[in-house]
């Protein structure tokens, strides 16, 4: 399973003052996507932005694909759909995907193109599980 998380959507899905310091909320998120790449899934966690010196390189040393989308409201989003598109096309296809998101518009998208869609608020609360 490829588990793809619109990361601002899920940071975003706790209001905990993660607005204050967006980077230390990124890095937050990614360590504990970690716990998920430990086990048989793969993990790729999309920002909106460009990262803080240091982030890409910090998430692949926990296992984690990160990415940034430059360029505006739902950059990050407009990269999912792209990246679930070229899975599409591919011969793996995307019936192991599984994009984390509760917005709605990007939910409808990578459903149309085959994905499974996890709420953020639900993966949230499995990530915090995972974490003592």
């Amino acid at each position: 399973m490829h588990v793809v998380v619109d990361g601002m959507n899920v940071i975003g899905a706790r209001p905990d003052g993660w607005w204050r310091d967006r980077a230390a909320a990124r890095r937050s998120l990614v360590g504990r996507l970690g716990a998920l790449a430990e086990g048989p899934d793969s993990v790729t966690a999309v920002f909106d932005g460009r990262a803080a010196p240091g982030e890409v390189e910090a998430a692949r040393t926990a296992g984690i694909t990160v990415s940034f989308a430059p360029g505006g409201p739902n950059a990050a989003d407009r990269a999912i759909v792209e990246l679930v598109a070229r899975s599409a096309a591919s011969s793996a296809g995307v019936r192991d995907i599984t994009v984390v998101t509760s917005d709605a518009n990007l939910a409808q998208q990578v459903r149309g193109l085959g994905a499974h869609v996890e709420g953020a608020g639900a993966f949230r609360a499995r990530l915090d599980s995972l974490m003592p």
